[in-house]
């Protein structure tokens, strides 16, 4: 069985630590670089959910995308619950490793498992990584679809081929407009709207996308917006990963075991729809209070 060392050693190679972003939390927050490694977890998130089940599994490992503590902390005091996760891991021999934006922007990265979840034809990348002499690393990809579609029917892909969530799939557009060059970026991607827009695209699949941006976007082109849950645009990532990982370990005759979290962190539980007002029950009259005031 490989030491943690050299497993981490080999999640380096293929997301290198330096590539993150300067603001970003990457790499092991905990674990005994000695220790044997027999089963690795693969999540989004580092939450509580996350380490019972790598407990349940008896993994060894746990890699997430996103950061434990993003922001740093002053205490791991199990009262919190980070410090809680942190003490679960300790408590059972548990690393933990994240790939975050070194994950966005590798080959293949965050947003290749994102377009291939939607079965795209990936051109490039988005925003190129300029360190990247052949031009395949960066953030977000240029995809084309085999055939052109409607709006409408590019959105009942995305929410059929993602991960289903409480929030589903929202779309800003025009239903009927054909959809031939799509922008694809897993995680939160309205800070990339004037790439999309020089990218030439029809529709532009990301997360997390707010009101202003959006309706700034709008007015600016006909560009078609296709916004996921956050989670679900991740999520495809892990099944990358692990499968990164099975060929790392066979070629090293490791023996290692991998599993994907089919765990669902997104924090949305319930999406209520809109309805008509004359569809909206009646409220009852509250009855009076006797003695009380008209």
């Amino acid at each position: 069985m490989p030491r943690l060392s050299e497993v981490i050693a080999a999640l380096d190679a293929l997301w290198p630590p330096s590539r993150a972003e300067q603001w970003d939390a990457v790499g092991t927050v905990c674990g005994d670089p000695e220790a044997e490694i027999t089963r690795v977890l693969f999540a989004v998130d580092p939450v509580q959910e996350i380490a019972d089940e790598a407990v349940s599994l008896g993994a060894d490992l746990i890699v997430t995308h996103h950061p434990l503590y993003l922001r740093g902390t002053t205490t791991v005091e199990a009262g919190t619950f980070k410090g809680r996760v942190v003490h679960t891991l300790i408590k059972n021999d548990i690393a933990l490793h994240v790939a975050h934006t070194n994950a966005d922007t590798a080959d293949p990265g965050v947003s290749d498992a994102l377009a291939g979840a939607l079965d795209l034809r990936i051109t490039g990348p988005l925003v190129a990584d300029p360190s990247d002499p052949e031009g395949r690393r960066g953030l977000g990809r240029i995809c084309e679809l085999d055939r052109p579609e409607t709006l409408r029917e590019f959105a009942a892909r995305c929410a059929a081929w993602l991960p289903p969530t409480a929030q589903g799939i929202r779309v800003a557009g025009d239903p009927d407009m054909l959809i031939r060059r799509v922008a694809v970026s897993g995680g939160s991607g309205d800070s990339l709207f004037a790439e999309v827009r020089a990218a030439g695209v029809d529709a532009f699949v990301t997360s997390d996308l707010r009101h202003h941006p959006v309706s700034e976007a709008r007015e600016q082109s006909p560009l078609a917006l296709v916004d996921a849950a956050h989670w679900a645009t991740e999520w495809p990532w892990c099944e990358q990963a692990a499968a990164q990982l099975d060929a790392i370990s066979e070629r090293h005759g490791w023996g290692l075991r991998t599993h994907v979290s089919r765990t669902v962190t997104d924090p949305w539980t319930v999406h209520a729809p809109s309805v008509t007002p004359s569809a909206v029950p009646a409220v009852p009259a509250i009855p009076a209070i006797p003695g009380a005031p008209n």
